[in-house]
C-alpha cells in the first residue's frame, strides 16, 4: 500500500501567464505558496479474486474490467500512459473541496502519479513529476490548463515559477526573513465562496481572448517582479502587497466576463469595506476560494462582515508532494 499526500496551492501573481498559448510566445511568471491543506491518494495492488480490475473511489466509486472503462479522466490518462496491467484500488481523500481553485486537479494527478511510480518500486524527481502531470493534463486529457499547478504542488513552498519560451521552466524560492515571511502568512485569509466551477471551461474563454488582452497580460506578469520586490523590502510596507494584489484582480477579470460575476464582486466589495486592502478569486475564476490579504487587525470585522461563508485558517507548506506510507509488500 502506498499514501502519497500532496498539498494544495495558492497563486498570488502572474496566473494567465502559465498557459502555453501565452507563454511559448512571450515567457511568463507566477508567483504562489503550497498551504498545510492536501490531497490524499492511495494505491495497492487488488487481488485477482473481483469480477472488476480496477476500483476507484473518489466522489464517487467505479469498478472497471478495462482501462478504457474508467470514467475519471485523470485516472484513465494515467493508467493509460503507464500501461498498468495488475489489478489496483485507488482512494482519493481531500482536505478541501474540488473544482475551488486551489489546484485541486493538478494535486489529484501529479499525487496520483507519485503514487504509482512508488507502488513500482520508482522514485521520481519533483522536477519529473510536474513535468509528467503537466503532460498527463495538457496532452493526454487535452485539457485547458496552464502549467504552474502541477510545478507548485509537485515542489511545495513559496516560489517564483518562470515558464521560457523553449517550454522549459525554471522555480525559485522566494527567500524572507523569518518574521517577514511570518507577518506575510499573517495577512492572509482565505474563504470558500460557496460557488463551485469547472475551471477548464472558464480558462477556454480566457486563452481564446490573449491576442486582445496582451496589454493586461503583461501586467500580470510584472506584478510578479513587484511583488516579490514588496515582500524581500526592508522597509516597505506590506499593505502595499495588498494593494498590489487589488491591481491584479482589476485586470483579472477584464480577461473574460465569466471570471467573475455579480455574487463574486460582492462578496469582494463587503470585504474591501470592512479592511480588505486586495484579494483576489484563486485559479481560473468564476467561484471556489476567495484569497485576501486583510491587517490581522482588521481579521474580526472582515469575518464577521463575511459570515455565511466558510472561512478557512492555513499556513504556508514547503515539502510538496510525498510518499507517507511506503509498504509495497501490504495488499
Amino acid at each position: 500500500m502506498i499514501i502519497s499526500r500532496t498539498p494544495f496551492r495558492v497563486s498570488f501573481f502572474g496566473g494567465g501567464t502559465d498557459y502555453p498559448a501565452w507563454y511559448l510566445a512571450n515567457g511568463g511568471a507566477v508567483f504562489s505558496t503550497t498551504i498545510d491543506k492536501y490531497c490524499y491518494i492511495t494505491c495497492r495492488q487488488l487481488p485477482p479474486f473481483f469480477d472488476h480490475k480496477f476500483r476507484i473511489a473518489y466522489s464517487k466509486i467505479e469498478h472497471a474490467r478495462e482501462i478504457s472503462d474508467i470514467q475519471h479522466p485523470s485516472v484513465r490518462a494515467v493508467l493509460s500512459e503507464f500501461s498498468i496491467s495488475n489489478g489496483l484500488e485507488i482512494h482519493h481523500d481531500s482536505d478541501l473541496p474540488a473544482r475551488s481553485g486551489l489546484g485541486s486537479s493538478s494535486a489529484f494527478t501529479v499525487g496520483l502519479i507519485n503514487s504509482l511510480k512508488a507502488l513500482g518500486g520508482h522514485a521520481i524527481s519533483k522536477q519529473e513529476l510536474a513535468k509528467q502531470a503537466i503532460h498527463i493534463e495538457q496532452n493526454v486529457i487535452k485539457e485547458t490548463v496552464g502549467s504552474q499547478d502541477q510545478i507548485a504542488v509537485a515542489h511545495g513552498g513559496l516560489n517564483r515559477i518562470d515558464f521560457e519560451r523553449d517550454n522549459t521552466f525554471r522555480i525559485s524560492p522566494v527567500i524572507l526573513p523569518g518574521e517577514r515571511r511570518n507577518m506575510f502568512e499573517k495577512n492572509l485569509m482565505l474563504f470558500f465562496t460557496g460557488f463551485s466551477r469547472f475551471a477548464t471551461d472558464i480558462a477556454q474563454a480566457k486563452v481564446s481572448n490573449f491576442g486582445r488582452k496582451e496589454r493586461e497580460l503583461r501586467l500580470i506578469r510584472d506584478m510578479v517582479d513587484e511583488s516579490i520586490r514588496i515582500l524581500q523590502s526592508d522597509s516597505e510596507s506590506l499593505d502595499r502587497f495588498g494593494s498590489l494584489l487589488h491591481e491584479s484582480w482589476m485586470h483579472k477579470k477584464s480577461l473574460a466576463d465569466v471570471i467573475s460575476s455579480v455574487e463574486i464582486d460582492s462578496i469582494y466589495e463587503t470585504a474591501r469595506k470592512n479592511g480588505a486592502l486586495g484579494g483576489k478569486l484563486l485559479g481560473a475564476g468564476g467561484g471556489g476560494f476567495m484569497l485576501l490579504f486583510v491587517p490581522p487587525q482588521r481579521h474580526g470585522a472582515v469575518r464577521e462582515a463575511l459570515r455565511n461563508l466558510i472561512y478557512v485558517p492555513f499556513s504556508f507548506e514547503t515539502q510538496g508532494s510525498q510518499i507517507i506510507l511506503y509498504d509495497p509488500q501490504k495488499a
